[in-house]
């Protein structure tokens, strides 16, 4: 890509998406195209054909995707599994049959097996059961991985596949019936706080161990692979170390100042014992992440307490009002 690049970013309003935006324009890039949902529904094949063949965007990140948690994912499967495959189905096929010079694709590490061995390398996608939890969304992630490889080795497509561990940062969804663990936590001990409770609830043992990347982080090492890597095998996207969820917790606790005690619901469900990747790949590019777990909390924190009152209480236009203002202050502004 050059500073004169036309780049679609599907997905811009989303955590991923919103940052990428944001780091491309830190570096100079003003040529980017968005759509909102309501001028482009990536669930309509037709539509986003339409959209590929007036816009004719050069590179694409395809940010794009139905997620959520393990409640989400298991009480919606149906959604998870049809949603995201049509999304980027739609968009890689329609990006191919345009002309797209190249395109990046996010996945997720929840693509490899649930007892995969530790940490995860690329090579270990297909291998084992996945997490029963999560396998609809993987599903559909794994295929978007093969439509990619698939594409290139027939047509000589030009689509490179991330796949990130667990993101999290400002902008995140703090719902605590369908967010992530990490934003679900800073939620939960701050209520805590705020109710002057004596205890968190925290589901599962908390022995499950899980890595976490700050969303910035994920997003300058896109823009870095879309510059610097053109291959078909996937990249993992990390940092190389993990936490046990016990330990995330003491780390949202002291970030947040709850003085309670952290209580563990062993009735549910822990998810996969472990998901650490492999970054020998990504670090051997040149990159490695830079924002440390602590540091990012915090600032993640600070945001939910800047728009706390319209997270948990607001319409969904004030929230969004709220999101891009939040966006535009720390110089990650959404169209």
């Amino acid at each position: 890509m050059d500073k004169g690049s036309s780049i679609y970013i599907a997905g811009h309003r989303g955590l991923v998406g919103s940052a990428i935006a944001g780091r491309l324009r830190a570096l100079g890039f003003a040529n980017i195209i968005t759509r909102t949902h309501k001028e482009l529904d990536l669930l309509e094949q037709s539509a986003v054909s339409r959209f590929f063949e007036t816009e004719k965007p050069e590179y694409v990140f395809l940010a794009a995707a139905k997620v959520g948690g393990i409640h989400a994912n298991d009480s919606y499967p149906a959604e998870f599994i049809r949603d995201n495959l049509l999304i980027q189905t739609n968009v890689i096929d329609a990006a191919w049959r345009s002309g797209v010079r190249k395109l990046c694709f996010l996945g997720s590490s929840c693509i490899y097996p649930k007892l995969a061995p530790q940490p995860m390398k690329e090579e270990h996608l297909l291998t084992g059961p996945l997490e029963p939890t999560n396998e609809w969304y993987a599903v559909a992630k794994i295929a978007g991985i093969k439509m990619c490889q698939a594409y290139r080795r027939q047509y000589g497509f030009s689509a490179i596949s991330l796949m990130p561990t667990n993101l999290y940062g400002p902008g995140d969804n703090f719902d605590l019936s369908n967010s992530h663990v990490l934003p679900a936590l800073l939620r939960k001990f701050h209520e805590a706080k705020e109710n002057g409770a004596h205890e968190v609830v925290v589901w599962g043992t908390g022995r499950p161990r899980r890595e976490f990347l700050h969303v910035d982080d994920m997003a300058d090492a896109s823009v870095h692979l879309m510059q610097n890597y053109d291959e078909e095998l996937i990249v993992n996207v990390g940092v190389g170390q993990d936490v046990t969820i016990a330990e995330l917790a003491e780390h949202v606790r002291r970030a947040v100042g709850f003085e309670g005690r952290v209580v563990f619901d062993t009735s549910m469900p822990d998810g996969t014992p472990r998901k650490l990747l492999d970054v020998t790949r990504l670090t051997a590019t040149g990159w490695q992440a830079k924002i440390p777990l602590d540091e990012g909390i915090r600032q993640t924190y600070s945001w939910y307490l800047e728009n706390v009152a319209i997270v948990s209480e607001g319409s969904p236009a004030d929230v969004l009002l709220a999101y891009k203002k939040a966006l535009h202050e720390s110089g990650r502004e959404i169209s």
